[in-house]
């Protein structure tokens, strides 16, 4: 069963933004990873301008996840995230 669609705020030439996207790609339960562009949307930039990459849980209102540490591998990074949305003991 698939997770709740994720939203990833990220700009461009960020390599942890890079990263955790290639990282989240790998993840089969993801279902739905929107990338937003922080630099496209002058709101997005004023809120996350120096906090990238933001990762949030989609919906009305989103909610933000905890960072994840960069130095997680593909998979303890699906344990960390699965037991965020609840989905993994």
């Amino acid at each position: 069963m698939p997770w709740p669609p994720l939203i990833l705020y990220s700009k461009p030439g960020c390599h942890l933004c890079e990263d955790l996207a290639k990282k989240l790609q790998q993840i089969p339960e993801i279902g739905e990873l929107e990338i937003r562009d922080i630099t496209a949307n002058p709101a997005w930039w004023e809120r996350y301008q120096l906090e990238v990459p933001v990762l949030s849980l989609a919906g009305d209102p989103e909610r933000p996840l905890p960072r994840p540490s960069p130095r997680l591998t593909v998979a303890q990074l699906r344990t960390w995230l699965g037991r965020q949305l609840g989905c993994l003991p």
